[in-house]
């Protein structure tokens, strides 16, 4: 199966060739006509796909329009050293996307990035889910007000941390019943709208500030943030919170936003809700947590425990 997708990749197709639709003359350009078409992503997103790119290049040395599917396994392979499983993975899939990019615009005439698979990662979403407790001691353990209302928002908000850091006030406005609403910019360039418990909104409204300023300022003056929390902040924020209440816990801001889906669908909150609560495209995604709800099992039938 593999050779036959190789020898896929390096045939030309029977249809008519690509007409080429980029400005593109070198690899330099092409790379940043690529990079230009993530520019919806949230910029952490981009320099890894920059770096991840800059990196293979560097490997291979020669021109985009000479390598062979040789020279990407051997980028692949080279990474095993160094890398992790899921870095792997996301260094090759900017590597595929890069080279996927320069054939649909023409710039290149195969795709050598096709017979090259993602290395198979494993679900650990089950090691990433805190449970409510855990949550509620987090919360309860920082001592720093407007780091507790981070964790507090990031929580409620299943919002991812770029998207959250960014916030200005003129993004919560008010809602029903005494809550609040938060308006969230997230991937691939899609806004969504999301509930704030009452309790949060009005700890979040006594510290209301003019609607252009950030909900969570950094202490540090910078102009490329505009006066926002950077992300790197804000998982130290959310490492050290987490490390308080077990010092071997290594807890992410992403480990937030898996509770929240957890634990909703342990409160038997319908699918479809906490998908358009977290901005996924479609419930596949969304269902993986439902996978990981392990409250029932049929080991609860069996005799011998």
């Amino acid at each position: 199966m593999a050779m036959n997708k190789a020898i896929e990749v390096i045939q030309p197709s029977a249809s008519a060739p690509v007409s080429r639709i980029t400005r593109a003359a070198s690899d330099e350009q092409l790379r940043e006509s690529w990079l230009r078409t993530k520019g919806s992503r949230s910029e952490e997103t981009r320099r890894a796909y920059e770096r991840n790119a800059d990196a293979f290049l560097a490997f291979v040395g020669r021109p985009l329009a000479a390598l062979t599917i040789e020279d990407v396994q051997d980028f692949a392979e080279s990474l095993e050293v160094s890398y992790a499983l899921d870095s792997r993975r996301q260094i090759l899939a900017s590597v595929k996307s890069l080279l996927t990019y320069g054939q649909q615009t023409g710039y290149l005439a195969f795709n050598v990035g096709r017979a090259v698979t993602l290395p198979q990662a494993e679900d650990t979403l089950a090691q990433r889910i805190l449970d409510e407790e855990f949550i509620i001691r987090m919360i309860a353990l920082e001592p720093n007000d407007r780091n507790k209302l981070l964790l507090r928002l990031m929580y409620a908000s299943a919002g991812r941390v770029s998207e959250v850091v960014r916030l200005k006030w003129a993004h919560l406005q008010d809602g029903l019943d005494g809550g609040g609403l938060v308006t969230l910019y997230g991937k691939g360039g899609k806004t969504r709208a999301v509930k704030i418990p009452v309790r949060l909104w009005g700890d979040l409204s006594k510290i209301r500030g003019a609607d252009d300023a950030p909900v969570f300022p950094s202490r540090k003056q910078n102009t490329a943030r505009e006066g926002h929390l950077s992300t790197v902040q804000a998982w130290r924020i959310v490492r050290a919170a987490a490390t308080r209440v077990d010092a071997d816990k290594k807890a992410s801001p992403h480990w937030m936003r898996h509770s929240h889906a957890s634990h909703a669908l342990d409160r038997d909150a319908p699918i479809t809700v906490i998908q358009d609560t977290l901005g996924h495209a479609d419930t596949t995604t969304t269902r993986r947590y439902a996978k990981h709800r392990k409250s029932v099992s049929s080991s609860d039938w069996l005799v011998i425990s």
